[in-house]
């Protein structure tokens, strides 16, 4: 029997967005993809939120085996390790620390035999953790990139794709200086489809991308680069490809098995989910819209599904910041406070939407929580907080913001919708 008071629908939201985090558990997704133990030196390297959940994971279930490394993190997403060096760097956009982690990876795999065994611990949030640029460009011409490619619009596979031309570490570049050793790649996916290239660029993956196309993506989204910045972009260079290093990935955590998790989660509360995608893009706000229509549709309709059900999606959403800046938010806030505007305060239609690592864009909040009393609990224009993307300070005053702090894993956002 499902429970319809404010209050346990509201415990009900969290709970399913909690189970699909948790199925993503490092300590638990790493155990059953781990290879057979190394005889050679084991080195240690990786990138991303949960590389250091990862590293803890690793040393914790190869108790007996010597072993090595460097994995960089998010600043605040450091666990206590043994004998693998955690770094912590910035994200969204690099800093040094970001440069150094990079250097000290690099270091690290030199000089090995066929003998010795890399293990690469991949999550999302990589590409800004990892920052070796290319000859003829600085750290600061990569972060300003990286800071217009965040506001244009483009895709996280676009986003990659550029990175990964700037970069003399992603693309499989840190695997290519490993070589000829044994490289293993264990990957926590946060994109669409979970291709292992653009999961933090692909440090230890062949790359099919090219100098052309990242060329495309800069010309499309009008992004103004430096001359010098451009020069290395048109400076073509050899691809890493399939035939210059030994692959070996296993990709341990997706966003659509968070999902199936989220699913069983709300089958035993009684509702009927249906899961639209894992793959959802576009703008946030457009999303929002869309998602209000559906929810509409199950609620008046029974179409496409009946109610009490849940509707779950996952995927990156955009968030294009025009000339006039943004305020606080991120694109889960975002999309939340769309539909809550496009829903009106409708009756019977909860939803919940967050970053799966706990941080939406660089708040301090996941995401947030809409309820049908959400517009009223503040006296603030919805809409003209939506225009300034400032969902985050509207949610802070109506009390709906979902905190959880960094849960250590990043399987991309997930988004749920319950419709009485």
């Amino acid at each position: 029997m499902v429970q319809t008071s404010d209050s346990a629908l509201r415990g009900a939201l969290t709970e399913i967005f909690m189970a699909a985090v948790k199925s993503a558990d490092p300590f638990e997704a790493l155990i059953n993809a781990l290879p057979e133990k190394p005889r050679g030196r084991c080195i240690v390297v990786g990138a991303g939120k949960a590389s250091a959940a990862m590293a803890a994971a690793l040393e914790a279930a190869w108790p007996d085996v010597d072993m090595h490394g460097v994995v960089v993190t998010r600043y605040g997403h450091a666990v206590p390790t043994q004998h693998i060096r955690i770094v912590e760097a910035a994200h969204p956009v690099s800093d040094a620390m970001s440069e150094v982690a990079s250097m000290l990876m690099m270091e690290q795999v030199k000089n090995l035999s066929a003998e010795d065994c890399v293990i690469a611990l991949i999550s999302g949030g990589g590409s800004s953790l990892l920052a070796l640029p290319r000859q003829g460009i600085t750290l600061a011409d990569k972060q300003a990139v990286n800071k217009a490619l965040l506001k244009s619009g483009a895709t996280i596979q676009e986003m990659n794709t550029v990175r990964k031309q700037l970069s003399d570490i992603k693309g499989g570049r840190l695997a290519l200086a490993a070589q000829p050793a044994r490289v293993i790649t264990l990957i926590i996916s946060d994109v669409p489809g979970d291709d292992p290239q653009s999961i933090a660029s692909g440090p230890t993956v062949a790359d099919t991308s090219t100098a052309g196309e990242a060329l495309e993506i800069v010309h499309r989204y009008g992004l103004n680069l430096p001359e010098h910045i451009m020069r290395v972009l048109e400076t073509p260079r050899p691809q890493v490809t399939a035939a210059d290093i030994a692959q070996d990935i296993r990709m341990i955590a997706t966003p659509s098995g968070a999902l199936a998790a989220a699913a069983s989660v709300a089958t035993k509360m009684g509702f009927t989910p249906i899961i639209l995608g894992d793959a959802l893009e576009g703008e946030s706000a457009q999303l929002g819209i869309v998602m209000a229509g559906i929810a509409k549709s199950v609620k008046q309709h029974g179409v496409p599904v009946k109610g009490p059900a849940v509707l779950l999606s996952g995927g990156e959403t955009t968030v294009t910041i025009g000339q006039g800046g943004a305020g606080r938010g991120g694109r889960n806030t975002e999309f939340l406070l769309s539909l809550a505007c496009a829903l009106k305060g409708e009756k019977g239609i909860y939803a919940i939407a967050g970053d799966s690592d706990g941080i939406d864009g660089t708040e301090d909040a996941a995401g947030a929580i809409v309820t049908p009393e959400t517009l009223a609990r503040t006296a603030g224009d919805a809409k003209a907080f939506l225009a300034a993307h400032d969902s985050y300070s509207y949610f802070a005053t109506s009390g709906d913001l979902l905190i959880t702090g960094p849960t250590l894993t990043n399987v991309n956002d997930i988004r749920a919708v319950i419709v009485l």
